[in-house]
């Protein structure tokens, strides 16, 4: 079944048993993904240039690849050009919006792209594997030092684990919770705006899970913390890995207890309800206010399913 949003697992034969040392590095079918501030390589028609371990480029590279799984046509490993900078003005890098793309002189064929921006055109594998790359890349970059005594720590097992040589400690790769909820009230979707975000988008609420927290109470307290709206009845729908940086989405519909919003100005810009028609309109692009929602995404599944009147029935859409 074709899943609706991006970076969806299973495609990937993880294969565990090989992560062992640096991973089956050796293999002649080895390849690896490229990033670069979490910023993907790709060739002309925007899917994922795969590169040989043995690449010259790869010298800008301060750790060994990451080992990410099997594909069919080899092993698959995620490198990081930490060294590199690009010699044009990078200062996009990181915004909300980054729309920017580099060029590394050893592909002059090729572009970095913000991996968002790929989302509705990469394949399942191609898409779980770049969502593994950065996480686990990212993870990396913010954890290079031991979190028990302070000393530089190293990548082992394949870089599925930080090992610290002063003190021995082992560490292993976060996932952090995060729920993301349609929101209803009768025949009423709600919708917020972030405080950071471009004009005229508008997303489902969402926001971390607490330590000692289910996905329901999550649900509720992010809904009343944002626009002290009480929710009532939550259930699970579907989730989605989200690489940015390290995050899993729960996506969940709840049922608000009224419909009255006042809006946290610290969480949201704005907060509305939006008719089932009303919906429709902004997911066809002619609302006047709301862009669409980005393909390959959580929120725009949910939503679509909910302005088609199918989020009862997740089973028919969801992976």
């Amino acid at each position: 079944m074709t899943s609706p949003f991006a970076f969806v697992s299973g495609a990937l034969d993880r294969a565990a048993h090989l992560r062992s040392d640096a991973g089956p590095t050796g293999d002649v079918h080895a390849r690896t993904l490229v990033f670069w501030r979490g910023k993907l390589l790709t060739a002309d028609g925007g899917s994922p240039l795969w590169v040989p371990l043995d690449h010259p480029a790869l010298k800008d590279a301060v750790e060994p690849p990451v080992f990410l799984g099997l594909r069919p046509a080899g092993p698959a490993f995620a490198s990081e050009l930490t060294l590199w900078s690009p010699p044009e003005d990078a200062t996009t890098i990181g915004e909300f919006t980054d729309r920017s793309q580099q060029i590394h002189p050893a592909w002059p064929e090729a572009r970095l792209v913000e991996l968002r921006a790929m989302m509705p055109e990469l394949d399942a594998l191609d898409g779980e594997c770049a969502a593994v790359g950065r996480a686990l890349l990212g993870w990396h970059a913010s954890h290079r030092f031991c979190a028990r005594c302070g000393q530089p720590s190293q990548p082992d097992t394949a870089g599925w684990v930080r090992k610290c040589p002063q003190c021995g400690a082992q560490h292993f790769p976060r996932t952090d919770p995060v729920v993301i909820m349609a929101i209803t009230h009768g025949d009423r979707l709600l919708l917020g705006r972030g405080t950071t975000w471009p004009d005229r988008m508008y997303s489902l609420l969402a926001g971390f899970v607490e330590p000692g927290e289910t996905i329901e109470s999550a649900v509720r307290r992010e809904v009343r913390e944002e626009s002290h709206i009480q929710v009532g009845a939550v259930r699970y729908v579907t989730c989605q890995p989200w690489p940015f940086p390290m995050s899993l989405m729960f996506g969940c519909q709840g049922e608000a207890l009224s419909r009255e919003i006042t809006v946290d100005p610290m969480e949201l810009a704005d907060a509305r309800w939006l008719s089932r028609s009303e919906v429709q309109s902004m997911l066809a692009g002619t609302h006047p206010d709301i862009a669409p929602s980005r393909p390959g995404t959580i929120a725009n599944a949910l939503i679509t399913a909910w302005a088609e009147n199918r989020l009862d029935d997740a089973d028919s859409w969801r992976n």
